[in-house]
């Protein structure tokens, strides 16, 4: 491989989800000193020169890098784990980040079938010694607190019938609530509950009547409230949710917490609605997921990632 290519594609191996650990023993492995430091100096992305005179990795790189290397780990740790453990590490990891992450307790509340929430908050007792509800009212201190709580603790009708006389009733009362400028709409007690009580089946007939009465989508309406937004989406039109996830997470150019979503979305969503999610992302971005994960990922995860939704297929 001539100098200049080698360079590229360690740059690249460095540089994507995942590392290729066989370029790294293949190309890295055969340097000498001399062809390293020389890597060293063409990379002034990872390395800079130092006042005394000898070129030092980046600390914020070499974060990266560790981060990277455990991205396969974590992936086959978490794919490995029992549903119910999976769902209840996810809960409290997003709680303890120093900031929240609204959208994976939103996203694991409302994705999940009741039985498979209810088991989450079992393995939360389990492992915890908290229950989710517990931990929610004492780590988030905002409006969306009681929003959160009340997902958390939902156990929803899954059975076909559906009262579509009081879908369309529910569909006005977002419609004035909406109109209401005045009144924070994650504070309206008849929201929070219709959003974490109604069935998934009533709710999709809620959103198909309130398109019918205002010409627009629900979840468009709600571009101010972001938080009921994802809520919307994630009881309504899943599939949907989890390709913009998907999209937003596969680039180099993103945070290792939104990176960290790749591998959260195709383990979780593996074993049921992974094809669905693949047509979406298809139809929507122009591109086949598995596409798009080998132009961004490299090495070991991205085969891991290519095999996990394959199984789909």
């Amino acid at each position: 491989m001539a100098e200049a290519n080698a360079y590229a594609a360690l740059t690249k191996a460095f540089s994507g989800l995942g590392v290729d650990e066989n370029l790294f023993i293949s190309t890295l492995g055969n340097w000498n000193r001399h062809q390293r430091e020389s890597y060293r100096v063409s990379t002034p992305g990872f390395f800079k020169e130092d006042e005394r005179q000898f070129q030092r990795w980046d600390d914020q790189h070499i974060l990266q890098l560790r981060q990277e290397f455990l991205r396969l780990k974590d992936a086959v740790v978490l794919y490995t784990m029992h549903p119910w453990e999976r769902d209840a590490r996810l809960f409290k990891e997003a709680l303890l980040l120093k900031i929240p992450q609204l959208n994976v307790l939103t996203e694991t509340a409302c994705t999940r079938s009741s039985e498979e929430l209810l088991g989450a908050r079992r393995a939360y007792h389990s492992l915890f010694e908290h229950s989710i509800e517990e931990d929610i009212a004492f780590h988030i201190h905002t409006p969306e607190r009681k929003l959160l709580v009340a997902l958390a603790s939902s156990y929803r009708y899954e059975g076909p019938r559906v009262n579509d006389d009081l879908a369309k009733s529910e569909a006005k009362v977002f419609v004035n609530a909406l109109k209401d400028i005045k009144k924070n709409l994650i504070e309206n007690e008849e929201i929070v509950w219709i959003l974490s009580h109604r069935s998934k089946l009533h709710l999709k007939a809620l959103y198909s009547h309130y398109k019918e009465m205002t010409g627009k989508y629900l979840d468009e309406d709600l571009d101010g409230y972001l938080i009921l937004k994802q809520v919307v989406q994630c009881l309504c039109s899943p599939q949907t949710y989890f390709s913009k996830i998907l999209i937003e997470s596969l680039r180099l150019d993103v945070d290792e917490s939104v990176k960290d979503s790749v591998t959260r979305v195709i383990v979780t969503r593996a074993d049921d609605d992974m094809k669905q999610i693949k047509e979406e992302f298809h139809s929507k971005y122009g591109t086949t997921l598995p596409a798009k994960i080998e132009e961004v990922a490299n090495g070991s995860y991205k085969n891991f990632l290519l095999t996990i939704v394959a199984k789909s297929e």
